[in-house]
């Protein structure tokens, strides 16, 4: 396996957290990366952190506070890798994440797929909660809900082309997601390859009001559908939510 991976990055004062997911990256035991990271005009150290490292495969790119949208789209017009991951500025990669994904893909010939994850504390204490998905997500299952988390994505980009979405304030990875639905099927590899920070305020930590609110936009100023089409697919995502839920989400003792 040789293939660059360009992995995506977004930070917005980040400081607290991107040295960590940094460090999470350069000790992949997959070593043919470049990493983008698109800085989005953070008031905090955020820039001064990453600048000191000084690993050639690291590099940075400036936003004018354009939001998480616009600075994914930078990064996907910068990447020059075969395959495209996500790793947000406070999320952490375990060892073995992109050999094993690479791997994946290569042997089955896919062009997206994703893995499962571990939910950890805003302070990094795992949860030892692992959340996972179907083994295969079509575009139909995947305009019913958003299976994936942004930070086990990876995508062939040679064949899938390149992903730019509508500049919305939130869930722009599963717009991104839908695009690419568009063109191959998503394949779940089922292990824990990565840690998911919740943090304080994050879509994920919003009561139900702000979720149906922010799905409902997306479909329709992203995907340009009519109110009552919105409405009605915003409505499956609630009950496939439930779903995910019971049935794609468990605690493991066994895990970090």
């Amino acid at each position: 396996m040789s293939a660059l991976v360009s992995i995506v990055t977004p930070a917005y004062n980040s400081s607290l957290y991107i040295a960590k997911s940094i460090n999470s990256v350069l000790a992949q035991t997959y070593a043919n990366w470049e990493m983008l990271i698109v800085d989005d005009g953070s008031t905090d150290n955020t820039l001064e952190i990453v600048r000191s490292y000084e690993d050639k495969r690291i590099k940075i790119f400036n936003n004018t506070h354009q939001g998480a949208a616009e600075a994914r789209n930078l990064a996907l017009r910068q990447a020059t890798g075969k395959y495209v991951a996500f790793l947000d500025s406070d999320d952490l990669w375990l060892p073995e994440k992109l050999e094993k994904q690479v791997r994946f893909m290569e042997e089955n010939h896919y062009d997206f797929s994703y893995t499962n994850f571990i939910k950890m504390s805003h302070e990094g204490v795992s949860y030892k909660q692992i959340v996972s998905g179907p083994k295969k997500v079509s575009k139909f299952m995947m305009f019913m809900y958003c299976w994936p988390g942004c930070l086990t994505v990876m995508f062939n980009r040679e064949n899938i082309g390149l992903i730019q979405v509508a500049n919305i304030k939130r869930n722009n990875d599963y717009a991104m997601w839908l695009k690419i639905s568009r063109k191959a099927t998503c394949h779940l590899l089922a292990e824990p390859l990565s840690m998911y920070r919740l943090r304080y305020g994050s879509i994920s930590d919003q009561n139900y009001f702000e979720l149906i609110k922010w799905h409902y936009r997306l479909y329709r100023q992203a995907e340009k559908m009519n109110p009552l089409k919105s409405a009605i697919i915003t409505g499956c995502n609630l009950v496939f939510g439930f779903t995910k839920k019971i049935k794609y989400q468990w605690h493991d003792k066994s895990v970090c």
